[in-house]
């Protein structure tokens, strides 16, 4: 059987936890194995990825030791002063958050923005 491809889109810190439930719901209905699963963040959602800030490290770190890829924009880390080796050492950080998702999606990945 084929993995099911979804990328999530994440532009606002507020919506952290609701991105990340989203996420581990998906991965409880469907199955880890079954699943490849990208986070992809912009605009101010980014500041989750800082490791010495983020009050979701170790959420975000449990869902990438199931393979889940977060990616940050590095347009928005240019904005808000954040440098590469600031992030968890997990992240992955990609020209333009816009960019990775229309990559995702013309490869045929399922978009989500909750």
């Amino acid at each position: 059987m084929n993995k099911f491809k979804v990328v999530f889109h994440m532009y606002e810190q507020v919506k952290v936890s609701v991105v990340l439930n989203n996420i581990r719901n998906l991965i409880s209905d469907i199955g880890v194995e079954n699943l490849e699963i990208e986070m992809v963040t912009n605009g101010d959602a980014v500041k989750v990825f800082v490791k010495n800030t983020s009050e979701f490290g170790p959420m975000l770190k449990e869902l990438a030791e199931k393979q889940v890829i977060f990616c940050a924009c590095a347009n928005a880390m240019r904005k808000f002063g954040i440098r590469k080796n600031e992030l968890l050492d997990f992240v992955m950080v990609d020209s333009s958050g816009g960019g990775e998702i229309v990559r995702r999606k013309a490869a045929g990945w399922s978009y989500i923005c909750p």
